[in-house]
C-alpha cells in the first residue's frame, strides 16, 4: 500500500514518534491549605460590619437586679426579726434571773447564782447584756455603723416584746440594761460620722496640690 501521507507529509511520522515519545506532562500540583492561607495574608478583607448588633448596643439600657435588691431586703428584714427575737429572749431571760434573786420560794442555792449573775459585773448584769446584744447586732450587719438605727430600732422592738412577755413592764434591771443599750448603740452610730469627717478633712496630697 502507498503511504501518501509519508509521501504529501515526510515530516508528519516524525512529529507523530517525537509526540509519542515524550514524558507525559505533569500535572499542576493541587494548592495546599498552607500555600492558599499565604495567599490570603497579602489579600484585603472586608468583614461587613453587623447592623443589628450596632443597633443593638446603641439602644443598650441599664436596668436594675430587681431580683437581686429583693434578696438584699429580706436578707435585711430577716436580721432585724432575729434581732428582735434575740432580744425579746434575753430580755426575758434577764428578768427570770432577776426574779430569782429575789424569789425566797426558790433553793438558797439558785438564789445565790441569780443574785451573782446579775451583780454589775455578772453575765446579767447590765453592763454584759447591754454589751452583748449591740454586739449581736454590729455582727448582724458587719460592724457598720449605718445601720446602727436600724439595729437600734429592733432592738427596742425586741424591749417591747419582752414588756409583753412581763405583762406590760419589765424588772428595773431590764429599764436600767435598755438605757445602757441606748448609749452603745448611739457610741457605735457616732463612729461612722467620725469617719466621715476625718475622710472630709484628709489633708490634700502632694498630687493634687500639683495638679492645681
Amino acid at each position: 500500500m502507498i503511504d501518501i501521507i509519508s509521501r504529501v507529509n515526510p515530516n508528519y511520522q516524525k512529529s507523530v514518534d517525537a509526540v509519542s515519545s515524550a514524558k507525559p506532562a505533569e500535572k499542576a500540583e493541587k494548592p495546599t491549605d498552607e500555600t492558599v492561607e499565604a495567599g490570603k495574608e497579602n489579600v484585603d478583607t472586608y468583614v461587613p460590619e453587623d447592623k443589628n448588633k450596632v443597633e443593638e448596643d446603641a439602644g443598650t439600657t441599664y436596668k436594675p437586679n430587681a431580683a437581686l435588691v429583693k434578696a438584699m431586703k429580706d436578707e435585711q428584714a430577716a436580721n432585724q426579726q432575729r434581732f428582735v427575737e434575740m432580744m425579746k429572749s434575753m430580755l426575758t431571760k434577764q428578768g427570770k434571773v432577776y426574779g430569782q434573786s429575789t424569789d425566797y420560794t426558790v433553793s438558797a442555792e439558785v438564789q445565790a447564782a441569780a443574785k451573782e449573775a446579775i451583780a454589775e459585773d455578772g453575765y446579767w448584769g447590765v453592763k454584759q447584756t447591754s454589751e452583748r446584744m449591740v454586739n449581736f447586732g454590729k455582727a448582724l450587719v458587719g460592724g457598720d455603723p449605718a445601720r446602727a438605727g436600724e439595729m437600734r430600732d429592733a432592738f427596742i422592738k425586741g424591749y417591747e416584746a419582752a414588756a409583753k412577755v412581763w405583762g406590760g413592764a419589765l424588772p428595773d434591771i431590764a429599764k436600767e440594761t435598755y438605757d445602757a443599750s441606748m448609749k452603745l448603740f448611739d457610741e457605735w452610730e457616732k463612729e461612722g460620722k467620725k469617719t466621715d469627717e476625718s475622710v472630709d478633712k484628709a489633708p490634700e496630697t502632694e498630687g493634687s496640690k500639683d495638679d492645681e
